[in-house]
């Protein structure tokens, strides 16, 4: 993997990030695939829409299909026909998500599964095994995860626990072999909840580690905006400038935008296609709903100028129909929509950090974009 700044402007900045999959050009959005489908929409489709690299989930690849197929089909590039890199999460997502069905313990996490109640022991070694099996570029240690508010003592022990995770799961991967390859990345993970003080401390550690790329987790969980910022500000001023830093888990249009502002490359979310499925629609001048009976008649496109699937052939008059007889073809165009959206944001953001004009448009677009239509 090879890692190259382009242009600053500011913290923000924009690159590439070549992998043996292909090149990504950051700042970069990932839309999720978690069963290692983007849902509705095919592998050719999502990447004429811009995508650069997927996510997925090895929570639910490992239960479904599991890895002995994906082995067999020469891993999940071969399995879901997809070329360009692929980030897979360790399940550590799941550990909040799924809070009723784990239990946490130094050996790791164990879940019982959401399809047939059967336990499975994840522990790091474990992730590493799944992720191997997988093929994913870049494949993520398991962590403890925790949502806010959250107590002093507890946002550190899942803290500690997750640095002593990452080392277990560090020498795992360097003792595991390639199945398929290609280069395969373990970007750590920098924990802390909302406390500067822990933040710093596991922003500090992990950049001691000197690994390719490093991710920033535990956002999203219930926060203010404000400590999203605060928290993302202070640990990209510790991460090495050179190294690609990977958000986990935000956002709304403006959240990439600020994170994007304080130094951040990389971000996956799910909330363009399930919104999309849900009937909202993002603009560059806002969300819609397209349920509202305002757009039975309404003859223009969702976005005029997008080059979307929908904008160029459908009207709101019949996506809004779409969505009151329940066709699938609507979730399907929202979701294509959205995602094209999204994928436009960070070319952009990258236009506008070559133009060294960033943060003037980032504050206007922010503005704009949180308004409903």
């Amino acid at each position: 993997m090879k890692f190259s700044i382009n242009a600053k402007d500011g913290k923000a900045r924009c690159g590439t990030l070549k992998t043996d999959h292909g090149t990504i050009n950051t700042p970069a959005f990932m839309p999720v695939g978690t069963q290692g489908s983007i849902k509705s929409i095919d592998t050719d489709e999502v990447k004429s829409l811009g995508a650069e690299i997927i996510l997925s989930n090895a929570y639910h690849l490992y239960l479904r299909p599991g890895t002995e197929t994906l082995i067999q089909m020469g891993g999940l590039h071969k399995f879901m026909n997809w070329q360009g890199p692929i980030l897979v999460d360790s399940g550590g997502y799941q550990v909040l998500s799924l809070a009723e069905k784990r239990k946490v313990s130094e050996e790791g996490v164990r879940f019982q599964s959401h399809l047939d109640g059967s336990y499975h022991m994840f522990t790091p070694e474990k992730v590493i095994e799944i992720q191997r099996a997988i093929g994913a570029d870049f494949m993520m240690p398991l962590d403890e995860l925790i949502g806010w508010p959250a107590e002093f003592k507890d946002a550190d022990e899942a803290a500690e626990r997750t640095w002593r995770w990452l080392k277990r799961g560090m020498s795992a991967f360097r003792d595991s072999d390639l199945l398929y390859g290609h280069e395969q990345i373990l970007p750590p993970i920098v924990q802390g909840s909302f406390y500067e003080e822990l933040r710093k401390r596991e922003a500090e550690r992990i950049a001691e580690l000197n690994t390719p790329i490093i991710a920033i987790g535990g956002l999203a969980v219930g926060e203010e905006p404000q400590q999203t910022r605060d928290m993302i500000d202070l640990v990209t001023d510790i991460l090495p400038d050179e190294k690609p830093r990977y958000t986990m888990g935000i956002g709304l249009p403006h959240d990439l935008v600020d994170a994007i502002a304080l130094g951040v490359d990389l971000f996956d979310c799910v909330v363009p296609t399930r919104n999309g499925r849900n009937a909202t629609l993002f603009t560059s001048v806002g969300r819609m709903n397209i349920r509202n009976a305002k757009y039975v008649l309404d003859e223009a496109p969702v976005e005029d100028g997008c080059p979307c699937p929908l904008c160029e052939r459908h009207t709101r008059a019949y996506l809004h129909h779409l969505f009151r007889a329940r066709e699938i073809l609507g979730l399907k165009l929202a979701s294509a929509h959205n995602l094209n959206f999204y994928f436009r944001i960070m070319k952009m953001a990258q236009e506008y950090i070559q133009l060294g004009d960033f943060h003037s448009w980032a504050k206007e677009f922010s503005e704009r974009t949180q308004r409903r239509i």
